[in-house]
């Protein structure tokens, strides 16, 4: 039974799962999820994601959602097909898990708030505010500063080689430019840019011909 992924092929969240499982060639279908008609709250939907978000997934009755935590079930499940996404040497564990904290602490929130503001929220029929995109723009400015030294230092989030963490980053940091925002452009952080235009072409190549 192919594995399903519920959710809205838009959503950053739903973007993070399929992205990973294009790069480690897992098999999947898409069952696209009404969230501007509110499908995602229905009580049938929570039955399966009790909070009423996307995504979940089914993997042959097997239910789980969160996007981070069914990237992580995947990669366990998955860890002898395509590239290795998480480390088991302890030490580089470590630093991958550090990495991964900072992402959903220090870059995630400031990002995915600026993204809603002016993509999804007027996809919702919302007015955008821009006091709240331009405070989470400022407060993202002040992170990419931690980043950039950050990457001063390594080639990726996690260290010199591609993990998980990197996938977790890159729906934010690519829609961030459609929002109205080239804040990983800036030059004064030239590895925060070398680091976007890396993003920008995985991007690409993880969605062509899909």
């Amino acid at each position: 039974m192919v594995l399903k992924l519920y959710g809205a092929g838009r959503t950053t969240s739903v973007r993070r799962v399929a992205a990973f499982m294009r790069e480690k060639n897992i098999p999947f279908e898409l069952v696209a999820i009404d969230v501007a008609h509110g499908e995602h709250k229905s009580p049938a939907y929570k039955e399966k994601h009790p909070f009423g978000l996307v995504p979940y997934i089914d993997d042959d009755g097997f239910i789980i959602y969160e996007s981070r935590a069914i990237c992580r079930y995947l990669e366990d499940k998955y860890s002898d097909q395509g590239p290795k996404l998480i480390p088991t040497d302890p030490k580089n564990k470590a630093v991958f898990e550090q990495a991964a904290s900072v992402e959903i602490s220090y870059f995630d929130p400031f990002a995915k708030k600026a993204v809603d503001e002016k993509i999804f929220k007027p996809r919702r029929g919302l007015t955008p505010d821009q006091g709240v995109f331009d405070q989470s723009i400022v407060e993202l400015d002040r992170k990419l500063d931690i980043y950039e030294v950050i990457l001063s230092k390594q080639r990726y989030t996690a260290g010199d080689a591609f993990t998980l963490v990197d996938l977790f980053h890159l729906p934010e940091a690519w829609l961030l430019e459609a929002a109205g925002s080239r804040i990983m452009y800036d030059e004064k952080r030239p590895n925060v840019l070398r680091y976007k235009y890396f993003c920008s072409r995985k991007v690409a190549s993880l969605t062509r011909d899909n």
